[in-house]
């Protein structure tokens, strides 16, 4: 698939740290139940290998496991918060679950991805679905 002109230089990733989290995540996206992020504010900045730190308004393409774009999403609100202060609300709108299953998934994806500790600083993002990219999945 050739991406729109107009998403050309927009940020480009999958979810997750696997081709088939990144599927199980984007699933969770398109249908609704995810619409929300979050990732270790340490992965944020300017630096060679560090992600651009996201901001209300920036749209993104969501790539699928095999990376392939699959859709747009918009960020909506960007906050900074300690994982240890993230409520049930943010933690259920992941959508993986409730707050505790989001706490025991999260504590295994930082631990392999870096470290994990409860006062560690997350940069939390709720978004919104823009566009969908039809695949071909054969």
């Amino acid at each position: 698939m050739t991406l729109p002109e107009k998403y050309k230089n927009a940020p480009a990733y999958p979810f997750g740290d696997s081709p088939e989290l990144a599927d199980q995540l984007l699933a969770l996206i398109l249908s609704g139940k995810k619409t929300a992020t979050c990732g270790a504010l340490r992965d944020y900045g300017e630096g060679e290998g560090l992600e651009p730190m996201p901001y209300p308004g920036r749209q993104d393409v969501v790539l699928d496991g095999r990376g392939r774009p699959a859709c747009v999403i918009e960020n909506v609100s960007v906050t900074i918060r300690r994982f240890d202060e993230v409520d049930e609300d943010f933690a259920v709108a992941e959508g993986e679950g409730s707050a505790a299953d989001w706490r025991r998934f999260h504590e295994g994806f930082f631990g392999r991805n870096g470290g994990h500790s409860p006062d560690m600083e997350l940069v939390c993002e709720r978004f919104k679905l823009v566009e969908v990219f039809p695949r071909d999945d054969a």
